[in-house]
């Protein structure tokens, strides 16, 4: 059973008719989930927690933390949707499915556009039979090497052709942004992302945004990216106030005092983003 009182494509959708983005944040630790909800709730904003393969494989089960997700999902007070992350483990996405996961993202950008296609409509039926939310990925959005070459960022015709014959829900475009990145200076190409919104009929997701400053932030919205992916920069705030109160207290050993005030910040700065997101 979905635990949001609106679908994940509905929370995309409605911002889409809005000209907004929904703010999606990684959960990697229960705190992340309590801290996301909190800054949603303190902005009266619907946002997307999502659990990546990597953090399944850190707990060493899906159950654990998706339960927990789960349940700090359906007590919040906004609309909050529960999304499995880069999943390429097609046992994983099913599992998720039955354990209540409204949303999946399948990635198979490593994949060639034939194979890609194949695979992606698979997982689409899948998911739609769950009555779940699919995203996919076309261009290689990248890892920790810094931002892709422009030769793989997404071709306009080749999304809408793919969408066309996946009948995924959204998808992820590579415009310039990279995971992991721990400056906010990637150089995103926007004329690009109008391009791709103005020819693809589902919401465009960004993925690697801790990259990109505020200000683009909101141009790429404003181009037409619905669904904002932020993870690394929400692990500085979390580290950094750690770092911080430990720095302050050596005598400290209670981890809930440093883990708490790291649960605050993010908190915080969940509200900032999703205002920011909202074009406030």
């Amino acid at each position: 059973m979905r635990v949001s009182k609106l679908s994940s494509l509905e929370i995309v959708r409605s911002a889409d008719r809005k000209g907004t983005a929904i703010g999606a944040f990684n959960v990697i630790l229960l705190e992340h989930a309590e801290a996301i909800i909190a800054g949603a709730e303190s902005a009266s904003l619907p946002v997307i927690l999502q659990i990546s393969q990597n953090a399944v494989k850190y707990h060493g089960a899906l159950e654990p933390i998706s339960l927990a997700t789960l349940a700090c999902a359906a007590a919040a007070s906004v609309p909050t949707s529960v999304h499995l992350d880069h999943a390429e483990d097609t046992e994983l996405i099913r599992r998720a499915l039955d354990l209540g996961y409204d949303s999946i993202m399948y990635d198979g950008s490593k994949l060639d556009f034939a194979e890609n296609i194949k695979s992606s409509k698979e997982m689409a039926g899948l998911a739609h039979s769950y009555g779940a939310t699919i995203e996919v990925e076309l261009g290689e959005i990248g890892g920790k090497d810094g931002v892709h070459a422009p030769g793989i960022r997404t071709n306009p015709a080749d999304a809408k052709s793919f969408v066309d014959e996946t009948g995924v829900d959204l998808l992820a475009v590579a415009v310039g942004s990279s995971h992991a990145m721990t400056k906010r200076d990637a150089q995103l190409d926007f004329d690009l992302i109008a391009q791709i919104h103005s020819v693809v009929s589902v919401p465009l997701v960004l993925h690697g945004s801790s990259g990109v400053s505020d200000p683009d932030l909101q141009s790429a919205v404003r181009a037409g990216m619905r669904k904002i992916n932020i993870a690394t920069h929400l692990n500085h705030v979390f580290t950094n106030a750690v770092r911080t109160v430990l720095t302050n207290d050596s005598t400290l050993v209670d981890p809930r005092k440093y883990i708490g005030t790291a649960r605050t910040e993010v908190g915080s700065e969940i509200t900032r983003l999703l205002q920011l997101l909202n074009l406030e």
